[in-house]
């Protein structure tokens, strides 16, 4: 594990930093552009992209990099004298808590809200209204934790080849 430490650093800079593009998409332009279309359009385009998105390549790189910010995570603390260590538990800590504790806690509860109303009801005019308004800010919050977990990554890479 020792050995591969670098490697598997440098892995999870990656995934953070796919992560951190994709987030970085949805604030940008991507809700700008739903929020453009009527209530219907937007929550039916929400949801489709909510449920295309859950495939092998998101998931792999989701997930994947979680679980290596968690072993790394451990490694920083078991090896906490070791050059970068703490850099390392820094970017696995915005990962796990910035991107997929805020995920769970705040985006796919909206995301469930919106798949279980009816798009062209005034209950889905008025819940689209909010979702923009809640999902926006928390996706804000996933997009800056991964780019300071990438950094905090790469930083953690450097300190660690270098030695």
């Amino acid at each position: 594990m020792i050995a591969l430490l670098p490697l598997l650093t440098l892995i999870a800079a990656l995934g953070s930093g796919l992560m951190a593009g994709l987030f970085f998409a949805f604030s940008s332009f991507i809700m700008t552009a739903l929020a453009k279309l009527p209530p219907e359009h937007g929550i039916a385009a929400m949801n489709s992209i909510n449920v295309t998105i859950l495939n092998a390549t998101f998931g792999l790189a989701f997930f994947g990099t979680a679980v290596l910010c968690l072993c790394l995570g451990v490694a920083s603390i078991l090896r906490w004298a070791e050059p970068g260590s703490a850099w390392l538990l820094i970017g696995s800590l915005l990962y796990l808590v910035g991107v997929i504790g805020v995920t769970i806690a705040f985006n796919v509860p909206l995301n469930d809200a919106l798949a279980a109303v009816s798009p062209t009801s005034p209950e889905g005019a008025t819940l689209w209204t909010r979702y923009l308004a809640e999902w926006l800010p928390w996706n804000h919050v996933r997009t800056l934790a991964n780019i300071g977990a990438l950094i905090a990554l790469i930083l953690a890479y450097g300190r660690q080849a270098a030695a």
